[in-house]
């Protein structure tokens, strides 16, 4: 059976999308049968990263949650729709999903409305592991706690929680970590992102040990070239020698060597 990775923050702005597509596409490179679910359902955004718009997505999350199809039928393969953008490009052939959400307005205002049933979620999902034969399956969460994100941690094998290095970061991080644990979550991994240059990585290190009994599994840097990439292409397969792009390729090969 596959692991369920889930890539979580407690404030949006830490680049949590962008993490979980580069880091997703690496270990599909690696020779991994690789899902990517956006079950940031208020705010969808990591579909940009694999070059999909409303006018290509096909059938949602939305839609399944709303019982118009099954959830097989949301998959997007990415390995047959890579796009001539250079980083894409490199996942062509490559067993790897996207599972998008709608970025239609009116299919957002009625989840906000309304809400949709989280059990059916999980089902979903269990479903696509078996279905698809997965052997990472990437969860980009929404933001914050919810009962969305609740079952994301409970669910997962593996659960990236990204921190960017200030106190509100810290703060929030911490209760994410506390229920994680109360959770029994069997892998809790912490990632820093956006340091900005001049940070003192053992400093800030030896912090989040103090703060959260575990250390960090990278510190990537604030990256102004990926701003610019303005989430047009994969950033880590575009610009490998990056110190970011390096930075995501261990983190990548931490997941893959969990047992």
């Amino acid at each position: 059976m596959g692991k369920i990775v889930s890539i979580h923050s407690f404030r949006g702005g830490t680049g949590k999308s962008n993490s979980t597509a580069n880091l997703a596409a690496h270990v599909a490179l690696a020779g991994k049968r690789v899902g990517v679910v956006d079950t940031d359902i208020q705010s969808p955004g990591i579909h940009v990263l694999f070059g999909l718009d409303e006018s290509s997505m096909g059938k949602t999350l939305n839609d399944f949650l709303n019982g118009k199809c099954e959830i097989k039928d949301v998959a997007f393969n990415i390995g047959e729709n890579v796009g001539s953008d250079e980083g894409r490009a490199q996942l062509a052939g490559k067993d790897i999903w996207l599972f998008p959400s709608s970025i239609r307005g009116s299919d957002i205002s009625q989840i906000l409305r309304k809400g949709y049933d989280v059990n059916l979620l999980n089902t979903g999902l269990q479903t696509l592991m078996k279905e698809f034969d997965l052997d990472y399956l990437f969860i980009d969460t929404h933001p914050g706690l919810n009962e969305e994100t609740l079952l994301s941690i409970a669910i997962s094998d593996v659960l990236i929680i990204i921190l960017r290095p200030d106190n509100q970061d810290f703060q929030g991080t911490a209760v994410t970590v506390h229920i994680a644990r109360s959770l029994d979550v069997p892998n809790l991994l912490l990632m820093v992102n956006k340091a900005v240059p001049g940070t003192d990585l053992d400093d800030l290190t030896k912090q989040i040990e103090a703060a959260f009994k575990t250390s960090p599994i990278g510190i990537l840097p604030l990256n102004f070239e990926l701003a610019s990439n303005g989430s047009k292409d994969l950033f880590s397969l575009s610009n490998p020698e990056h110190d970011w792009s390096k930075g995501i390729r261990k983190i990548a090969e931490v997941i893959l060597s969990i047992p």
